[in-house]
């Protein structure tokens, strides 16, 4: 099977410099979701047929390939004269032996399923279009049919007072017998309202060569909805979410709000997962079973183990979090994170490319970054391990059962031994000696006739 994707449109009510196609739903372009859902069909051809944007749309289009492993074709369409003018690009790098699947790369929402649904009602030898009944149908094609039987496609605004009456719309998604396409696009006319070459026209030509036209109809009727401007783009946005919670909650997870959560990728969790509102998933998140997370998360590409809990409003990015850990709230993980069973991470610390084992606290106010920090650790407010002196990094060593008192700073290269103790206010620049106590402030002083400055009169 072919699949050619139409993205040639200029997007001109989305009110923006970036390509339509190339807008985010999800966190994830438009034309990336059509893409995605055409890919699980396995085509053997896949072509996107692009305009305004310039390189943006072919680039991106190829990148994706890679990414995938596929080779997707691009096909420039200028200038753009209608929707049977952009097929006609295609033409070039289709298979005529196999039936051709055309899509839109502005409606991202269309399952696989409908469309495996379209795939089969066509065969191999019949033109099958997806069609949706809609209460309101104002601007969109009319399906004309005779005896049941579907003859035409009527555009609004060629359509007869009559036709506008019909109720069952052309989503513009159809499978086309591709031996046939040279010829019926090839005798396409632009006399029209829109002085342009139709795709719908074709299925007269199809009627009139014996091709029979038959129909499919997705599962629901947004699936067919396509992106014109902003707002179109938000509704579709909390229409996926939903869709997105509304399996979540099928799967047994506890959603708070099920429409307060974003998932901008993909979301796993395991039973018994609690979500509060306002969090936000980017790329691949897995929650294991018993999680509990706080309003106002963000996680991206990170994975937490059973039983933990991620309190309100932390940051979680490229992090694993061990079984049974606190985090937060207001506590933020970035890349390179590793924390092990029981790990205390608390309001306002941060961590970094920093492996943390069992049991391990840092409650507060801490930054810990390049470290490798053993078991039953405990880290005092205020600690910073200094892992960069202006051009280089550094790793610290902290090894377990250790204790960094409060308002310590941890000058790396430095090891922390078994055991030891650093008292408060240390400056740590050479290794602390397992099961010692090490304090390098200086001895307390009080400076005597010593007067605060005051604030000189103006």
């Amino acid at each position: 099977m072919n699949v050619v994707i139409l993205a040639a449109g200029m997007g001109k009510r989305m009110q923006s410099a970036l390509p339509k196609v190339l807008h985010p739903l999800a966190g994830k372009p438009l034309l990336q979701h059509v893409i995605d859902t055409a890919r699980g069909l396995n085509p053997t051809k896949l072509c996107v047929i692009y305009g305004h944007g310039g390189a943006a749309v072919p680039s991106a289009v190829h990148e994706w390939g890679l990414d995938a492993g596929i080779a997707i074709d691009t096909a420039l369409q200028q200038p753009q004269l209608g929707t049977g003018h952009a097929v006609m690009q295609a033409l070039p790098q289709i298979d005529e032996n196999a039936p051709t699947l055309v899509l839109y790369g502005d409606v991202p929402l269309t399952t696989s399923a409908s469309l495996q649904r379209l795939v089969d009602a066509a065969g191999d030898d019949k033109l099958a279009i997806l069609t949706v009944v809609q209460d309101n149908p104002f601007g969109l094609g009319r399906i004309i049919r005779e005896d049941g039987r579907i003859v035409r496609i009527v555009e609004e605004k060629d359509a007869t007072p009559e036709e506008r009456a019909i109720k069952e719309i052309n989503s513009g998604i159809m499978v086309i017998p591709t031996k046939h396409l040279n010829s019926w696009l090839g005798a396409l006319k632009n006399n029209n309202a829109q002085g342009e070459y139709y795709l719908t026209d074709i299925v007269a030509q199809a009627v009139a060569h014996g091709v029979p036209v038959v129909s499919a109809h997705p599962s629901a009727e947004w699936e067919v909805a396509g992106v014109n401007s902003k707002v179109q783009l938000a509704e579709l946005e909390r229409r996926h979410q939903l869709n997105i919670a509304n399996g979540l909650l099928e799967k047994g997870v506890h959603l708070l709000d099920p429409a307060r959560i974003d998932v901008r990728g993909e979301l796993i969790c395991g039973r018994d997962v609690s979500i509060d509102v306002g969090c936000v998933f980017e790329g691949r998140v897995e929650l294991a079973d018993g999680v509990t997370v706080g309003a106002n998360c963000v996680f991206v590409n990170t994975t937490v183990a059973a039983g933990a809990t991620i309190k309100p409003f932390c940051h979680l990015e490229e992090a694993v979090v061990g079984a049974q850990s606190q985090i937060g709230p207001y506590a933020r993980l970035r890349p390179g994170t590793e924390l092990g069973e029981d790990v205390h991470i608390g309001n306002f610390v941060e961590v970094k490319n920093s492996k943390v084992a069992a049991h391990s606290k840092a409650n507060h106010l801490a930054y810990v970054g390049d470290a490798d920090v053993g078991s039953r650790v405990n880290i005092g407010a205020g600690t910073i391990t200094c892992n960069y002196d202006g051009a280089n990094k550094f790793r610290t060593t902290i090894e377990d059962d250790a204790f960094i008192g409060s308002d310590s700073q941890l000058v790396a290269p430095v090891t922390v031994g078994k055991g030891a103790t650093l008292g408060a206010g240390t400056t740590l620049t050479k290794n602390a000696p397992a099961g010692k106590l090490t304090i390098t402030r200086p001895q307390q002083l009080t400076i005597e006739n010593w007067t605060r400055p005051v604030k000189k009169k103006k």
